[in-house]
């Protein structure tokens, strides 16, 4: 059993992975915004902060096995580039404070290559209106995870589309650095299999400062 900090645990993938963790057994202690959203659980531990403080975050940090940030401030928030930017160094800087082991990250799909030399935030593919998180998002993880060698982190893209249709199959293929496609040239993911991915690394640790992603 890992004992563990959510951060986003309300949200779409969020709650995604608090119930993968929580069928496992897994301890979490959940950072959300509004804690009525969160279910009623005896192994989950419900707190209400703001992930821009960084002192009350390397608390609840201390002693953890891992932090897993699925922090996303809403897609239809105006502000959302601004967050991102501002919000992911200080999740990062209070997990090294705190000492803690791992931090894994719900990634975005944009760094991903869907050509030789082409990521996908420069493709074409990606609707202007949500840009706005994809592309900071992806900064983060460029200019500063690949850089970053105090902490064992990972940092989990998905693949293009994420499909919310409750299917949990386990049929499922990772990768590094390129985005998956089907035979059919799309590429998705439920979901429930990336929240399963998810919780399959934190168990296993099988990626160590690196990127890695998902598909069918």
């Amino acid at each position: 059993m890992k004992n563990v900090i959510l951060i986003g645990a309300t949200g779409f993938v969020g709650s995604a992975i608090l119930n993968e963790l929580v069928n496992r057994g897994h301890k979490v202690t959940a950072v959300v915004r509004d804690i009525e959203k969160l279910p009623k659980n005896e192994n989950i531990v419900a707190v209400k902060e703001d992930v821009a403080n960084v002192d009350a975050i390397v608390k609840l940090a201390e002693g953890k096995d891992a932090i897993i940030s699925a922090y996303n401030p809403g897609w239809m928030n105006p502000d959302i580039a601004t967050l991102i930017e501002t919000n992911y160094p200080r999740i990062l800087e209070a997990a090294k404070k705190s000492c803690v082991k791992r931090m894994l990250i719900v990634g975005g799909a944009g760094t991903l290559f869907c050509a030789p030399g082409l990521r996908v935030v420069d493709s074409g593919a990606i609707p202007q209106e949500i840009m706005g998180g994809v592309r900071p998002l992806g900064d983060f993880y460029l200019n500063t995870l690949m850089k970053e060698n105090d902490i064992d982190w990972i940092f989990f893209s998905p693949a293009g589309a994420f499909d919310n249709d409750g299917k949990r199959t386990g049929i499922f293929r990772l990768g590094k650095d390129d985005l998956i496609v089907d035979e059919q040239g799309n590429s998705h993911i439920s979901v429930q299999d990336y929240a399963m991915a998810m919780v399959d690394e934190l168990e296993q640790e099988n990626h160590h400062k690196e990127r890695f992603t998902i598909g069918y």
